[in-house]
């Protein structure tokens, strides 16, 4: 045990105590304890603890520590639209920059050999694919990535409908009468509605995969504002393409189109009419091509998002649908999934849970029993993950292995958290969500805050394209309110491996460095939970 104190900006020791000793933490190699001065409740500035000759940094003790988080990590979304400009007015000089792919409106299907040595036919149509979000550190837009992360903006919504009125945010939209949260996740699901094959075509009604430059854009540098697609693909290796439609990114659109349709319904019928037309195509078109997977085309210029097992899709879309329509063939679809009920750590790959979280927070016709019975899962989970985290050294909300994305993944369980105390209203897990964000705003082995512009040690290099940091050169740095990836237990970029992470415990693999994509990327999908779990935490006290 260690004796502490907490002094306040005087000097003054106004509580002290001894240290709880948790041990050693195989993640990250510490031993570890803990400071318990939570029944401080006084709000001020200036406050620092001292034990065993350590002083820590100064810090607030306030009631009100998300409020502007929330803003800002949904300001993430305005920031990385495409094919518009991104205005001072809203951003400031620094991040104001033209708009990005304004040719996007005329790409057609990528034709040619990949590196796998396949041959892909392209398509006789070009689609006007521009707006959306670039996905990550690149200028890809991928409808598997944009799926989950419109769904989880949408589902905050569903959730809190007036947290984010018309006006609370800086984007164009902020005078139009809409939700503000509502128009940035309807900029996403335009371009996800865009890009599904035309009724007039083989393969209508299913979605392509992703659109991308065929080779990868240098680092770093600014999104251009034309470029030349290459339609007619008469350079080798160059212009930017759709490519093959996919069964995940079919059902993706299914979902978060269904989802779309009801939250619109009384807002803009037109729109949500679009998007449950465009939700039962693709369910259709999915059911007719269940075994299209996604693979590694053209094996450059984008991330894959290959995805190989589908069932979890299928019983997202089901629930969506059925949630929206009342239908009974999406009810029998969902009662006869072997997802069913399903709740588990989530992400872009995993999206079962999404349409578990959905049957328990929208209003539905599931029968009685079969609704207890998703609820109960839900709190099995969360008990099973609050348990995981009062055991580790740092409080991270994860199951094994630290994954590329970790950080993503830990928020994602956090909703659950969330969702587990909708269901329950047990404190505990409102504890869980608060200790997670504690690890990712700084209290982890790397004493880093994942989130820019936020913490002590804020991360400031980001894996992304213009966000360089280099002002000199016309590279802002992040604004703040992006998550970083965090460790990974795999770390394989150069940067990460030529300083030695993997010689370090896993929870310690990290660095905060440009080139480091393995670790310190951000994306649409990652911010998406940081949005919603800053929102929850800051409306649910």
């Amino acid at each position: 045990e260690l004796d502490w104190q907490l002094q306040n900006n005087n000097g003054e020791v106004i509580l002290s105590g001894k240290s709880i000793v948790k041990g050693f933490d195989a993640a990250s190699g510490d031993s570890i304890h803990l400071i318990d001065f939570s029944e401080f409740k006084t709000e001020g500035d200036g406050y620092k603890l001292i034990a065993n000759d350590l002083e820590s940094p100064l810090f607030i003790v306030s009631d009100n520590i998300y409020s502007n988080l929330k803003f800002d990590a949904m300001a993430y979304y305005y920031h990385n639209r495409s094919g518009i400009p991104i205005e001072a007015k809203y951003v400031g000089d620094d991040w104001s920059r033209a708009a990005g792919h304004v040719t996007d409106n005329n790409v057609t299907c990528f034709k040619g050999r990949d590196a796998d040595g396949k041959t892909w036919l392209g398509c006789p149509y070009t689609l006007d694919v521009a707006g959306g979000w670039y996905d990550a550190g690149d200028f890809g837009k991928y409808v598997v990535n944009g799926g989950i992360s419109a769904w989880t903006l949408q589902n905050l919504y569903e959730r809190f409908p007036n947290v984010y009125p018309d006006g609370s945010l800086k984007i164009p939209e902020n005078n139009n009468g809409v939700s503000d949260l509502l128009d940035e996740a309807r900029w996403e699901m335009e371009f996800l509605l865009s890009m599904q094959i035309p009724q007039w075509q083989a393969g209508a009604g299913l979605a392509h995969h992703k659109i991308h430059d065929r080779t990868w854009e240098p680092i770093p540098v600014m999104p251009p504002t034309e470029m030349n697609n290459d339609n007619n693909h008469e350079v080798e290796n160059a212009g930017r393409y759709l490519y093959p439609a996919s069964t995940a990114a079919t059902l993706n659109l299914a979902a978060s189109a269904a989802q779309c349709a009801r939250i619109w319904k009384e807002i803009d019928s037109a729109f949500a009419e679009q998007c449950l037309l465009a939700a039962e195509i693709a369910w259709q078109a999915a059911l007719e091509n269940p075994n299209l997977y996604a693979g590694n085309t053209p094996g450059e210029g984008g991330g894959n998002y290959d995805d190989t097992f589908v069932e979890d899709e299928f019983y997202w879309a089901a629930v969506e649908l059925f949630i929206t329509t009342g239908k009974d063939e999406y009810k029998d679809y969902v009662l006869n999934s072997s997802q069913f009920g399903k709740v588990s750590q989530f992400d872009w790959a995993s999206t079962a849970t999404l349409g578990s979280i959905s049957l328990v927070s929208v209003e539905n016709n599931l029968p009685a029993d079969k609704l207890a019975e998703v609820k109960q899962n839900v709190l099995t989970f969360a008990d099973e993950m609050s348990a995981l985290q009062n055991n580790y050294g740092y409080p991270s909300l994860i199951k094994g292995d630290f994954p590329w994305g970790s950080n993503g993944l830990i928020l994602n369980t956090t909703i659950l958290m969330g969702i587990a105390y909708d269901v329950s209203k047990d404190s505990k897990y409102l504890d869980a969500m608060r200790l997670s964000m504690d690890y990712i705003m700084g209290r982890n082995p790397i004493n880093i805050s994942y989130v820019t512009g936020y913490g002590t040690f804020p991360m400031g290099h980001p894996h992304h394209r213009f966000w360089a940091n280099d002002l000199a050169n016309g590279f802002p740095p992040p604004p703040p309110g992006a998550l970083s990836g965090g460790a990974n237990t795999n770390p394989s970029d150069p940067a990460a491996i030529e300083a030695g992470l993997l010689d370090l415990p896993p929870a310690k693999r990290y660095i905060d460095d440009i080139g480091s994509f393995s670790t310190n990327e951000v994306t649409i999908n990652w911010n998406a939970p940081l949005v919603w779990v800053s929102t929850y935490l800051d409306q649910v006290k």
